[in-house]
């Protein structure tokens, strides 16, 4: 970590130091903007994360955005797996909903890549720029902003002075309340439960999400034939899945995939993760502005909570370059209403789209059980549809289609 003493006044300060505050920074490196990142977590949990379980299945967008960050370059590509094909099941029946990158004239639907190594290199690049500071084990206590500037009071008593003020401190973002934006929380009462596993047979680089009655059971394929299985299960249940024997866990997910691979050993730690999701009313105050999950928290069953999380950053930091290139107030509100404006409609689809995603495939009630499987039948049946749900889900063209 570079060594600093924290200046009294900055161009930005990010709050938090996780994807979305790290990938906004990595925006800023190449601009004369002085930025200071504030993290409350310890230096090492930064510079050197651990496996976490989570992998990330990046769109065409996200790793073109990582790219010229400088940021794709600095993760190991022996580690980024492709996803060619998914496959959507629904309980016991045949309905099924299938995207092949080979039908849609791309390399793979997207990139799996291991949450802790895209963290690692986005505070590799971070430790690159000369105009970006970043202090650990630090908070912010307070934040005062008006028409001239912003105040940032941390826990250690300092006051730091800046134009614009970006939180990026999670879901549960404290500064979000403090700074008066409201936010709807909806909490799934679901756990979800993730682990590497090996298997006998190839997985073809096919991700597979299975909608069974009681819970959901997805496959996410890495290289080799290894695979990160991803299990949620209501709250209530989620001690017992995680107490289970491997021996017990090895024959669930055999089973819970039908022998589609052959038996399988679990070689990895489970890690839990509660499901709640978050959405922010506003996405900016004076001077003050959300990226990340402080925006919008998403339920992971699309995939897309880190890549809008990315795209959020980036619309941002075009917004505050443009304005810093022509000698304007970077965190005037002209320059927060372009980047909240852009960003909030597709956000709002994107989070409401999906919940109602959710609702609809774990719902067992008879009448849902019998729309998902028309809907499914559907999507797969007619290609223009299918098309418009792959380019939306990759990335890979413009798309402005609701989740599937």
């Amino acid at each position: 970590m570079k060594q600093i003493t924290i200046k009294n006044d900055y161009d930005v300060v990010i709050i938090g130091a996780g994807p979305a505050g790290l990938s906004f920074a990595c925006s800023l490196a190449e601009k004369k903007i002085r930025t200071l990142i504030v993290e409350r977590s310890s230096i090492d949990s930064i510079s050197n994360p651990q496996p976490d379980g989570r992998e990330i299945a990046i769109t065409h967008q996200s790793r073109k955005i990582l790219n010229e960050l400088g940021v794709w370059s600095l993760i190991d590509e022996d580690e980024v797996s492709l996803l060619k094909e998914a496959k959507v099941y629904s309980g016991s029946s045949n309905s099924l909903l299938d995207f092949d990158a080979k039908k849609s004239s791309i390399e793979a639907l997207g990139y799996l890549v291991p949450n802790y190594l895209i963290r690692k290199g986005l505070y590799e690049r971070v430790l690159q720029a000369n105009n970006i500071d970043i202090v650990s084990d630090i908070s912010v206590e307070d934040i005062n902003t008006n028409n001239a500037g912003a105040e940032v009071e941390l826990s250690d008593g300092i006051k730091v002075k800046s134009r614009l003020v970006v939180a990026a401190d999670s879901r549960f973002s404290e500064i979000r309340r403090k700074m008066g934006i409201p936010s709807l929380m909806k909490d799934f009462s679901k756990v979800m439960i993730v682990t590497r596993m090996e298997h006998e047979k190839s997985h073809n680089h096919v991700a597979l999400e299975c909608f069974n009655y009681g819970h959901t059971l997805a496959l996410l394929p890495l290289n080799g034939n290894v695979s990160s299985v991803v299990l949620t299960v209501s709250t209530d249940n989620s001690k017992e899945m995680l107490s289970l024997s491997e021996t017990k866990f090895n024959e669930m997910a055999t089973e819970g995939f039908k022998q589609k691979l052959g038996q399988m050993k679990q070689i990895g730690e489970r890690h839990s993760y509660p499901l709640i999701g978050v959405y922010a009313q506003k996405f900016k105050a004076k001077r003050f502005a959300l990226v990340g999950d402080a925006a919008v928290g998403m339920h992971p069953v699309t995939a897309h909570g880190f890549n809008l999380g990315l795209k959020g950053q980036d619309q941002l930091s075009l917004a505050v370059k443009r304005a810093f290139d022509h000698g304007l107030d970077i965190g005037s509100d002209e320059v927060l209403n372009d980047y909240e404006r852009k960003h909030i409609n597709f956000s709002r689809l994107m989070y409401f789209g999906t919940n109602g995603i959710v609702a609809l495939f774990t719902n067992d009630t008879f009448v849902a059980k019998k729309i998902r499987k028309l809907v499914l039948k559907f999507a797969n049946r007619f290609p223009p549809v299918k098309s418009l749900i792959t380019n939306h889900l990759t990335e890979s063209k413009k798309s402005n289609l609701i989740p599937f």
